[in-house]
């Protein structure tokens, strides 16, 4: 999955968004240039680099995405500059990609946008890369400066070889680094991880969640200030969170609603509201839902990727969003991407089942199966593998893959219907064969063009090794160990591994480590008081949890590790690595069970400090 920090990092020096729509692409070769005064927008292939080698030109490449400000703002006064348009017409042949819609590309340089501004050459050699707004005497300049001296300049860095270890576990120094790097980047005065945007992280929230359940009272203030803090970023009108906030505080946000921030944050709102029981977590995450089924949802039962955050294409929207419903639709409603990709899909569906795991309405089961039938039908490919959209000039990606056998594992753990496990498992199978690199999974199944090198991906490895790790647990299979430890051996070089935010890897090594909370119900699926100790080990507040439900006429567990009896009443189970419960009768006493179990393991275990 693609986390936030993935997102921000982009806008470290300068605002860098991208356009809300990109001009027609062209997949056919390329032909002639522009017409006088304007620019030709070429797509990404290997055509543009041999008509710029034939015609000793330069590629430049504006990767942009649909959804935000700054790049309505390029478009609207560096592109349509007379300067800069004269000289792009004269040696360089311009590229305009839609960055949601190629992951491969949206890896490769998602350190540099958006927009991201890239020159090559020919031969598809970096010339220069740059990030964010250029105005349009910083893009006239850039280009003339690399058509009077074409060697690559200083942002062009040579690549670092990573030596990955043969141990897929973090070593404890590196351990207790990655801790240390995450309490000392915390801002206690703001809440959240960094000082200049201000944004919730979603796996920093977790893992701050996760220590807080074990008796942390630092990591629990942490956890709730940035909780209550993202608040603000909640669309008080229309529900749904925008990106961020800039200048270190929470009220200067940026509007745009893109999917994996509804996602993430619903389902992270959802666990913390399970946790604390806070009334504002709730809403939150209903919010969004209610945002996501309001502007998102698509007649199918899909969603859209993304609402722009200018109603009007590169003015700022800020006095719009203080305006109510009434007023704002007077004016129009910003522009919705209605692509419909697996991957985005899958983190709504993820985030949807967690909202059903806290509340147990079942309008959010309805909502995340529906779509993920529709993925299944509409994005499926025949060896269990997903695309990205309806049709893909590139891919398959990793990206849309285990976004996918994520929610699918989520489905599973609050159903009980195993098949959602099922197909979680022919798709992680689909990784395996399509995916696996030297270390870790690649962004891409195969090279997109000539010039391009497959590297992994950090937020889509540890996505990957959590979804493997719990379905080890569902199954005892040892092939997603093996993928576990295949993921980790890439995040775990301190090179990957030190990357922000620390508490990515910290939440998979503790995962890796730990085995998760196991509860199991015992009773026919069609018994009411079954049901009911279901919905009550399901809201059990743990967002690394193994539930299961066995009914003997389905069959043995798909991981039969512990021998349950077969009883006259339906009841539940809670087993540790030392013990397991007596079988438990009332819903309202599974949590004072779970607690006491937890306690008392616990309290007898050596070492492994959170």
């Amino acid at each position: 999955m693609r986390s936030l920090l993935l997102v921000l990092a982009l806008f470290i020096s300068v605002p860098a968004f991208a356009q809300e729509t990109a001009p027609a692409k062209t997949s056919a070769p390329p032909t002639a240039s522009t017409a006088a005064g304007k620019i030709h927008w070429y797509g990404w292939s290997d055509d543009v680099f041999a008509q710029a080698k034939r015609e000793h030109k330069f590629v430049l490449l504006d990767l942009e995405a649909v959804w935000c400000h700054w790049c309505h703002v390029m478009d609207a006064n560096t592109y349509s500059d007379a300067k800069v348009q004269k000289l792009l017409q004269a040696k360089y042949l311009a590229v305009k990609v839609d960055q949601d819609s190629r992951p491969d590309l949206s890896n490769r340089y998602e350190d540099y946008g958006w927009p991201a501004t890239v020159v090559f050459d020919g031969n598809g050699q970096e010339i220069v890369k740059r990030q964010g707004y250029l105005d349009p005497d910083e893009m006239a300049s850039m280009l003339q400066a690399i058509i009077d001296d074409p060697t690559p300049g200083p942002s062009i860095q040579k690549e670092v070889a990573i030596v990955y270890p043969t141990n897929p576990l973090l070593p404890d120094k590196l351990r207790n680094d990655l801790r240390a790097m995450n309490i000392g980047g915390y801002d206690s005065k703001e809440g959240a991880w960094g000082n200049d945007f201000k944004f919730m992280e979603w796996d920093s929230v977790e893992y701050a969640m996760t220590n807080a359940a074990h008796g942390d009272a630092r990591a629990e203030k942490m956890a709730r200030q940035t909780l209550t803090a993202q608040l603000n970023l909640l669309d008080p009108v229309w529900g749904g969170v925008y990106q961020y906030s800039t200048d270190g505080v929470w009220t200067n946000p940026h509007f745009e609603k893109i999917m994996s921030m509804q996602a993430e944050d619903m389902r992270v709102y959802s666990l913390g509201y399970a946790l604390f029981k806070d009334p504002a977590y709730l809403h939150a995450a209903q919010a969004i839902d209610q945002f996501l089924v309001k502007f998102l949802l698509s007649p199918t039962g899909a969603f859209y990727t993304s609402q722009d955050a200018d109603v009007i294409e590169g003015h700022h929207s800020a006095e719009y969003f203080k305006l109510d419903d009434a007023g704002r639709r007077k004016q129009g409603v910003p522009r919705v991407d209605k692509h419909m990709y697996a991957r985005e899909n899958g983190w709504a569906i993820a985030g949807i089942a967690a909202l059903y795991g806290a509340t147990g309405d079942k309008q959010y089961l309805e909502q995340a199966t529906r779509a993920a039938h529709w993925v299944q039908q509409n994005r499926g490919l025949p060896d269990g593998g997903f695309r990205h959209d309806a049709k893909d000039i590139a891919g398959p990606y990793l990206g849309d893959n285990v976004a996918m056998a994520r929610a699918f594992v989520a489905l599973y753990g609050a159903t009980g219907d195993r098949q959602w496990l099922g197909s979680a498992e022919k798709t992680m199978a689909f990784i395996e064969k399509n995916f696996k690199g030297p270390a870790g999974y690649l962004t891409a199944a195969h090279a997109t063009d000539s010039n391009s090198k497959l590297h992994p991906q950090r937020d889509e490895n540890i996505v990957l090794a959590r979804t493997a790790n719990l379905l080890f647990h569902f199954t005892a299979r040892p092939v997603y160990q093996g993928m576990t430890d295949q993921a980790m051996r890439y995040l775990a070089a301190p090179e990957i591994a030190r990357r922000l935010p620390a508490a990515s890897v910290l939440l998979v090594d503790y995962e890796v480590v730990h085995p998760p909370l196991h509860l199991t119900i015992v009773g026919p699926k069609d018994d009411p008081a079954a049901q009911a100790l279901f919905q009550s080990a399901l809201r059990y507040p743990s967002g690394y949890k193994r539930l299961e439900w066995w009914d003997v006429r389905e069959g043995a567990l798909p991981n039969p590790d512990v021998q349950y009896p077969q009883l006259k009443t339906s009841a539940a189970f809670i087993c540790t690595q030392r013990a397991c419960s007596p079988p438990i009768f009332k819903p309202e006493d599974i949590q004072t069970k779970v607690d006491k179990l937890s306690n008392i393991q616990a309290s007898n275990a050596k070492g492994g400090s959170h």
